[in-house]
């Protein structure tokens, strides 16, 4: 890649992570931590030791990421480690910075875990697009991704909040605490999943006709998309048949179910949501963000 397109890559890198460490920051700082609400992760936990003995958010959230970092910096790769400690050095700043200077939300509980949630995810959507994390349950649900890919990170990070939620209820010594807590998470990890894959997200289609040539060549000159043939017996029948397999765009698939009913109502259709569609007409694939070269094979 020439030097030009890296430099304008880590350009964009920084700016990128850095919104979105500061809307992660805002987040604990203005909506969570004043309203006791611990958002789970490593900051829940910090978030959750201010409550009880007066500690700086954002430093005692870094001083527990230094060992993920470097098992981040071992098994993910060192550009995914630097990446990381940017998101984790400015989101912690923020956190600190604004406790201090900006006047906290003090209204209705409901609306600081909704809008506490909408931040959260909006600054975790960013700063996971570009690759890195800002510590904690994100370092983790990185590492677990990679042994389940299938999964989405953000339902991987909503599980890893789980155990600090419920701990919260001991904490704050009120159910209510965790009520909310789960709501932020909830909210957050549907935005965050949005952010990450919905740019990506299409419909997956299995066709199975007697007139899988017509809706193929259908296919191919109303909607410009690929068509797969898969050979397959019928279960019952043991009959050979075509199986067409597509991908579309979620906003072609009306026009697809046009096409395959005008062909052959009698058409059996299994619609399967991808969360994430690359190549050829649809998102390029890029290389891998959060590797580098000199990591290890498993």
């Amino acid at each position: 890649m020439k030097p030009t397109k890296l430099l304008r890559r880590a350009a964009a890198d920084v700016v990128i992570i850095a919104a979105g460490s500061g809307c992660f920051g805002l987040s604990v700082s203005l909506f969570s931590a004043p309203n006791d609400i611990a958002p789970g992760g490593v900051t829940g936990l910090a978030t959750l030791a201010n409550y009880l003995w007066d500690v700086p958010i954002g430093a005692l959230t870094v001083a527990v990421n230094i060992p993920l970092i470097l098992i981040a910096w071992w098994r993910l790769g060192r550009g995914f480690a630097a990446r990381t400690l940017l998101g984790l050095a400015l989101s912690s700043l923020v956190m600190d910075t604004i406790a201090r200077y900006a006047p906290p939300f003090s209204g209705d509980r409901l609306l600081a875990a909704v809008f506490g949630g909408v931040l959260t995810g909006l600054g975790l959507g960013l700063i996971l697009s570009r690759g890195a994390t800002t510590g904690g349950a994100e370092v983790v649900a990185r590492l677990l991704e990679r042994r389940w890919p299938h999964i989405p990170i953000g339902k991987l990070i909503l599980l890893l909040d789980g155990g600090v939620i419920a701990l919260s209820a001991l904490v704050y010594r009120q159910m209510e605490s965790p009520l909310y807590a789960i709501i932020l998470v909830y909210v957050a990890s549907l935005l965050t999943d949005r952010l990450v894959y919905g740019g990506r997200r299409g419909k997956t289609v299995l066709i199975i006709s007697r007139h899988h040539a017509t809706i193929t060549r259908r296919i191919l000159d109303e909607l410009s998309r690929g068509v797969t043939l898969l050979t397959a017996n019928g279960g019952f029948t043991g009959t050979p048949q075509q199986v067409l397999l597509c991908a579309v765009r979620r906003t072609e698939l009306y026009t697809l179910k046009q096409i395959i009913s005008a062909t052959d109502p009698d058409a059996f259709i299994l619609l399967l949501t991808a969360d994430e569609v690359l190549g050829s007409g649809f998102t390029a694939m890029d290389a891998p963000r959060n590797i580098d070269k000199s990591t290890k094979k498993e």
